[in-house]
């Protein structure tokens, strides 16, 4: 590379259950690493069976960032994740280490690559009184009202997807303009972004009824390992609720719902895994838009092979 040329940062993604932590603890094992979690979730302190969150020894063995670092209560956006992960690649990179950035959250991802549009930041009082229209009229009803000012965003929603149709409202009624219109609009990229390049290596399924039945057998160990009894945890607390983005991650908006009694237990763990079966496929969406390069988890070597590729990304220069 040229002096002038951005460094570049393997990016190990894929959706969830695909072997992305066992390839990022396997590439660390080679080399002096600290890995930067892109996970939405992992984020929470408190809320680690749900989530999958890397175990105490797997956090002690490789320095870790961007996990346990807000309350379930308070929000953590794409900005803020932006904002982190570009000061901590610059301070890893200072102190002689390499930067490895691991995980599933598209959207952070893409925040950090593409730059951030002009949205707003979240509104406690708009959320607010449409958390109380949902309650009243359904979130059905809620999308019927985005559909009218925003028929592009409502199309790629579904009904009851509560937390998408919010947020576009929510940004209708603070801006005035719809999400799919500032979505579209260039994004800013600061001179931060410019001294870095990342390289995306993506774990994806050649069949994904492999990755399917991975997602279920880790739902029922995360039952058998005291998921529920994390949830209740939270519940007790007294200040959470299932309008929190922290609640409304995968599994925990099923767990809570069954002990607010909603359903059965068989029903929440159904509803947990096609939760989770969903979320893969949204994130396998994400990443067959973008240029990568793919390992395929299901491969008997998958670890070795996603190692293999992370290693070439910090060999090759730019072109």
């Amino acid at each position: 590379m040229t002096a002038n040329s951005p460094t570049p940062v393997a990016c190990l993604l894929g959706p969830t259950a695909s072997g992305k932590t066992a390839a990022a603890l396997a590439f660390a094992s080679r080399r002096p690493v600290e890995i930067i979690s892109v996970d939405s979730a992992l984020v929470y302190r408190g809320m680690d069976i749900g989530t999958a969150k890397p175990n105490a020894a797997e956090l002690a063995a490789v320095p870790h960032h961007l996990i346990d670092i807000v309350d379930p209560l308070d929000a953590y956006s794409a900005a803020d994740f932006r904002a982190d992960t570009l000061r901590l690649v610059a301070d890893i990179t200072a102190r002689g280490r390499t930067p490895l950035l691991v995980g599933g959250t598209m959207l952070y991802y893409r925040a950090l690559t593409q730059g951030l549009n002009d949205l707003p930041s979240a509104d406690a009082e708009v959320r607010a009184s449409l958390d109380s229209d949902a309650a009243r009229d359904g979130w059905p009803a809620l999308h019927a009202r985005l559909a009218q000012v925003d028929p592009v965003t409502a199309a790629r929603l579904a009904p009851n997807d509560s937390q998408r149709v919010q947020r576009a409202l929510e940004v209708f009624m603070l801006t005035g303009h719809t999400m799919s219109a500032l979505l579209a609009a260039p994004a800013r990229i600061d001179d931060a972004a410019r001294d870095w390049r990342f390289v995306p290596v993506a774990l994806e399924p050649s069949d994904r009824s492999v990755l399917h039945a991975r997602i279920e057998r880790r739902f029922d160990a995360m039952l058998r390992d005291g998921f529920l009894a994390e949830v209740e945890g939270l519940r007790a607390r007294g200040d959470l609720h299932l309008g929190l983005p922290s609640m409304r991650c995968v599994g925990y908006r099923q767990a809570w719902e069954y002990l607010d009694g909603a359903c059965d237990y068989p029903t929440m763990r159904d509803k947990g895994v096609f939760a989770t079966r969903q979320l893969c496929k949204r994130q396998l969406t994400w990443l067959r838009g973008m240029e990568r390069t793919v390992v395929d988890c299901c491969a008997a070597d998958a670890t070795e092979r996603a190692v293999r590729a992370v290693e070439s990304v910090l060999r090759t220069p730019e072109t």
